[in-house]
């Protein structure tokens, strides 16, 4: 499937190429949604492409939240199972949780990423999901 076909599938735009492609295995793009009140972004991945693992830090509060809007995708914790995300799936992520989330192996993948508001909030990023764990994906 190409993005434009992609694109027909999912509601939200898909946008262009993800400004933080050096954490990313694999082609992903980037579309804001809302920089207001709120920052939401949607983020796609083309089939194998998953982000570095990393951590969300914060003083208090803080944290993400996905939400799957298309294809077929992985949310994974540090010493946890992955958990397949597909259309509607809702990720929420603590503050100082490591972790990574992409497409599945075979499948393009959309989230909404939302950012919890927090403070002192910054991201950390890790290594690359290691290729012979995430060959073991379905």
């Amino acid at each position: 499937m190409t993005k434009e076909e992609f694109q027909k599938e999912i509601f939200f735009p898909i946008g262009e190429e993800n400004p933080y492609g050096e954490f990313f295995v694999g082609q992903s793009y980037l579309a804001p949604v809302s920089t207001e009140q709120v920052a939401m972004y949607n983020v796609t991945f083309e089939p194998g492409c998953r982000n570095n693992w990393h951590i969300h830090h914060a003083k208090n509060g803080g944290g993400q939240m996905l939400i799957c809007v298309g294809g077929r995708g992985y949310y994974q914790e540090w010493g946890k199972d992955a958990v397949e995300m597909t259309p509607g799936t809702v990720i929420n992520i603590p503050a100082e949780v490591k972790h990574w989330h992409g497409a599945a192996p075979d499948s393009w993948f959309s989230h909404l990423a939302i950012e919890v508001d927090g403070e002192e909030t910054s991201n950390e990023w890790l290594e690359a999901v290691d290729a012979e764990s995430y060959g073991k994906l379905k």
